[in-house]
């Protein structure tokens, strides 16, 4: 059913159960912040109601946990929604669907994902029939997820390596992850630098783990200097690779202040943007619009 064909209502933050939750970025949350906050809330949550109160919840969130996040930092005590019909299964799946086509998820977010619908039992055909994605890719993820390949899980997720591959490698013992590898190369799955980031992954792998963030005790405790090195030089590459996308960020921030700035100074631009009643800016951009650039 469709959650644009309902009435908005207003529901208190806390009769509202996120019973999917997601993390994201901290500076995609305060994004989400600073829109709602400068521009108000665009489009309205998804509820549905529970078929029995749990305590306080009295609906289920299916999309927009952001943005009730963001309302409760805002101090908000309510928040406009739209209240569908719907099993908890078919819940998760528009939430699923709706969250798929964001912008930007990551392969652990939609695994977990396939995971509930799994448990709700949908088969692999289902799931991938209804979220666009071929039946080999959900099984593929799910044998990921199932081995805890949470590193192989972001190098897919990144277009670091096929999925295939990683599901060969994550199948393989030590000696065969060298034989997939020179398959995928005479495949042309992996060839160059992708080849050369497949072997480093093989390497953090083997060295700290199938999972993010957790490292070997024996190699833990005295690290050589070559490993300290080695992990020094991802580091700085890592930043350094940060520091490029924040200096593009800013620069295209600045042209299009700047662009803004001499269109606000045109007497043309200013009676049009008048007579369309659209002669108001939100504030941190009119503020932005207003400062004078450096010399």
């Amino acid at each position: 059913m469709d959650a644009t064909n309902k009435r908005i209502s207003l529901l208190r933050l806390d009769a509202i159960k996120v019973t999917n939750p997601r993390t994201r970025g901290k500076k995609s949350f305060r994004d989400i912040v600073d829109s709602i906050e400068s521009v108000g809330l665009k489009r309205p949550i998804t509820v549905r109601k529970r078929e029995v109160d749990e305590g306080a919840f009295t609906h289920d969130l299916v999309c927009g946990q952001g943005r009730i996040e963001a309302f409760r930092l805002l101090g908000q005590t309510e928040i406009p929604v739209f209240v569908i019909e719907a099993t908890k299964a078919e819940a998760l799946l528009k939430g699923l669907v709706e969250n798929f086509a964001r912008r930007y998820h990551t392969a652990y977010d939609l695994l977990r994902d396939i995971g509930r619908l799994k448990e709700s039992n949908y088969t692999d055909a289902d799931i991938a029939a209804k979220i666009g994605l071929s039946t080999e890719y959900v099984r593929g993820i799910a044998r990921l997820l199932s081995k805890g390949e949470q590193r192989l899980l972001r190098a897919v997720d990144s277009g670091q390596i096929p999925l295939s591959v990683a599901v060969d490698i994550a199948l393989a013992d030590e000696p065969g992850i060298q034989a997939v590898l020179q398959l995928a190369y005479k495949k042309n799955q992996l060839r160059g630098h992708k080849l050369a980031i497949a072997r480093r992954l093989i390497e953090n792998r083997r060295r700290r783990g199938k999972g993010l963030g957790t490292f070997l005790p024996e190699r833990a405790k005295n690290p050589s200097a070559a490993a300290l090195m080695k992990a020094f030089k991802a580091d700085t590459d890592r930043k350094r690779i940060l520091v490029r996308k924040a200096d593009a960020a800013r620069n295209r921030l600045l042209f299009v202040t700047h662009a803004l700035r001499q269109l606000m100074a045109e007497e043309a631009f200013q009676d049009v943007v008048r007579a369309e009643g659209l002669d108001t800016l939100p504030r941190n951009l009119a503020a932005r619009i207003s400062r004078v650039e450096p010399a």
